[in-house]
């Protein structure tokens, strides 16, 4: 059985972070995205963001590429995404 804290990155390395939402949603959400995980990745620029919309424009994705330090930063970004009525879902 595999350690949980176990992973198969080697840090430091370039990680994308995913999240969608609801392309009607309050605000702007690539903003949400941004201030969620910049408090984690201080090095984090709205340059860094990537936005797509889905094929008939209900959801949004935004794509954080960020410069991942430890596994521990990573769940405290999912942790936080997680926990906001915005996120449909990240991964």
């Amino acid at each position: 059985m595999n350690d949980p804290g176990e992973t198969l990155l080697e840090f430091p390395c370039q990680f994308a972070i995913k999240a969608f939402g609801n392309a009607d949603g309050d605000g702007d959400f690539s903003e949400t995205v941004y201030a969620l995980v910049k408090p984690h990745a201080p090095d984090l620029q709205r340059a860094d963001l990537k936005t797509r919309d889905s094929s008939r424009g209900r959801y949004v994705s935004v794509t954080a590429t960020i410069r991942a330090e430890s596994k521990a930063q990573l769940d405290a970004i999912y942790t936080d995404l997680g926990a906001s009525p915005s996120i449909i879902m990240s991964l």
